[in-house]
């Protein structure tokens, strides 16, 4: 029994760690794409990662590596609304990458944690106690004491990075009731989920002219520029998987706050690269408020994990009974 609580635990934080990585390597490299190169479209950004997604999945459904339901007439209702809140997720934040600093990105992300904090009240009925209640209104806080004292405020940027809180924090609660439910399993999720928006997706970034500018982009002979926009676009899937590992073997909430984690890095890191962070004292110790909320509430989470767990195994229970019959 002690070794099954083990490999748990060990599924859970290396599912964690697995989506913290992917998550920061895709917001730095994104980040070096869409500013420091100046691609001019996050919407052909995000078809290639929905293309990434959906070749490799087939490719490993065919070769048996993986497997998951064909489609049907009710897939479609099966997953829905998941496809229409990952397209807005990837739009939104990729959106929110090329207009803001790194530093304020990560900052205004941490708002999407209030909002699966509510989402998963109302929607799986499931209350966070108080002191997760106490580390989000932490972050919350930094991040509103860092935004008032932007001193590169972009308002379209604002708005974007607040509509991806909210497709992130629905994203993440959805998915959990879907994997629940275990109808296409998390393969599925991910295949038909980049199917059903890809077309929609194309079609968008024709009517609003981004293919034309795309194809009209200079750095399409810089191999240093292919190589990183090939990255992102595998990433975009490898980020999809991980986000759907963590949210199966954790909560939606966690998945929002590992999520934020990696930030913690990607904050400071984004300082430096990027070009668009511009220092101020009350600024910086806004982002670092909410970055010991980050902290707080991933000790707070996985500490309480541990707890309940050895509470409630037959090998402390038993023990409990003995203490108590002498």
């Amino acid at each position: 029994m002690l070794i099954n609580q083990q490999n748990a635990m060990f599924v859970r934080v290396g599912s964690a760690l697995f989506y913290g990585l992917s998550s920061f390597m895709i917001t730095v490299v994104n980040k070096m794409v869409l500013t420091t190169f100046g691609f001019p479209s996050f919407q052909v950004l995000g078809i290639g990662q929905m293309l990434a997604t959906i070749f490799v999945l087939y490719l490993a459904k065919k070769l048996h590596y993986v497997d998951f339901p064909n489609l049907e007439a009710a897939t479609f209702v099966k997953i829905w609304p998941l496809p229409m809140i990952y397209i807005g997720n990837m739009i939104f934040g990729l959106g929110g990458t090329k207009q803001l600093s790194l530093p304020m990105f990560t900052a205004l992300r941490r708002f999407s944690i209030l909002m699966t904090m509510i989402a998963e009240y109302y929607i799986l009925g499931i209350k966070a106690r108080a002191s997760i209640q106490l580390s989000v209104y932490t972050m919350v806080l930094g991040a509103l004491i860092a935004a008032l004292n932007d001193l590169a405020f972009n308002l379209e940027g604002y708005i974007f990075i607040l509509l991806n809180d909210i497709f992130t924090a629905a994203n993440g609660v959805y998915m959990k009731k879907k994997l629940d439910s275990k109808e296409l399993g998390k393969y599925g999720l991910m295949y038909y989920n980049s199917l059903f928006m890809v077309i929609p997706a194309i079609i968008m970034a024709w009517w609003t002219g981004d293919i034309q500018m795309v194809s009209d982009f200079p750095y399409w002979t810089n191999i240093l520029f292919v190589l990183q926009f090939a990255l992102s676009c595998v990433m975009g899937f490898i980020l999809s998987y991980s986000v759907i590992l963590c949210t199966l073997y954790n909560s939606a909430l966690t998945t929002t706050i590992i999520g934020c984690l990696k930030n913690i890095c990607v904050t400071y890191l984004g300082m430096v690269i990027g070009g668009d962070y511009i220092f101020s004292w009350i600024n910086f110790i806004g982002l670092n408020l909410s970055v010991i909320g980050s902290l707080v509430y991933t000790w707070v989470t996985f500490r309480r994990k541990e707890l309940i767990e050895s509470k409630y195994s037959p090998i402390n229970q038993e023990e409990s009974s003995r203490i108590q019959s002498v």
